[in-house]
């Protein structure tokens, strides 16, 4: 069933959003450890920090629209992250809506385009492109493949994202870095992946486990 199902609703948006922050804040282990050996190590806790707060805000909000999933979450880790990845992280959730009409369903096609919106917030506020060593070397990737799949099933155009998005995650390791403290190591980042392109491929993964799980 969940193969063929084209779209889910609003309270399965959240719900599937409720296991992905849930699944974010269990892999603060691996984010820390990844981010201490190039970073600051401070990434895990940072999406710990903010996707507790969308938990529970998602917890006591009654969102009427898909916009309104993606606006708490968005919302939420920018107010409570505070610096450069709040901003970032929360544009992926908010950066899309601007160019959103009012929705009721989240399909591949509305998530392809909510997504490919929020890519450009993220690289107009972050400045970074394919090769930085950042999270857009697995969010772009992921939107492309949505963009690629905008008519198949959810769960179909989520597999594919998600597999795109850890194919960026593993290219990472090959790449020096162009931003954060891990820019000052030169060729030492070499041999690294970035945490925060970790974290988007987490995002894309619970997605698709919620759906083949519960949708």
């Amino acid at each position: 069933m969940q193969t063929q199902m084209q779209a889910i609703t609003v309270e399965q948006t959240k719900l599937m959003f409720q296991y992905v922050g849930k699944q974010m804040i269990n892999a603060k282990p691996l984010l820390t450890e990844i981010d201490s050996a190039i970073g600051d190590g401070d990434h895990g806790i940072g999406m710990e920090t903010g996707f507790k707060k969308a938990l529970e805000n998602l917890e006591i909000k009654d969102p009427a629209t898909i916009n309104d999933v993606f606006k708490t979450i968005g919302m939420s880790m920018i107010s409570s992250m505070g610096g450069a990845s709040g901003v970032i992280f929360g544009t992926m959730f908010v950066g899309g809506l601007k160019n959103l009409e009012p929705t009721e369903n989240l399909s591949t096609k509305v998530l392809a385009g909510l997504m490919a919106d929020a890519l450009q917030g993220v690289k107009t506020r972050g400045k970074a492109e394919i090769g930085d060593k950042t999270m857009i070397d697995a969010l772009q990737p992921a939107v492309e493949a949505l963009k690629q799949n905008e008519d198949a099933p959810l769960l179909k155009g989520l597999q594919k994202a998600e597999e795109k998005a850890l194919e960026g995650v593993e290219k990472t390791k090959e790449y020096q870095a162009n931003f954060g403290r891990a820019k000052s190591l030169g060729e030492r980042a070499v041999g690294h992946q970035d945490a925060g392109a970790t974290s988007v491929w987490i995002i894309f993964r619970s997605m698709r486990e919620w759906m083949e799980l519960e949708a």
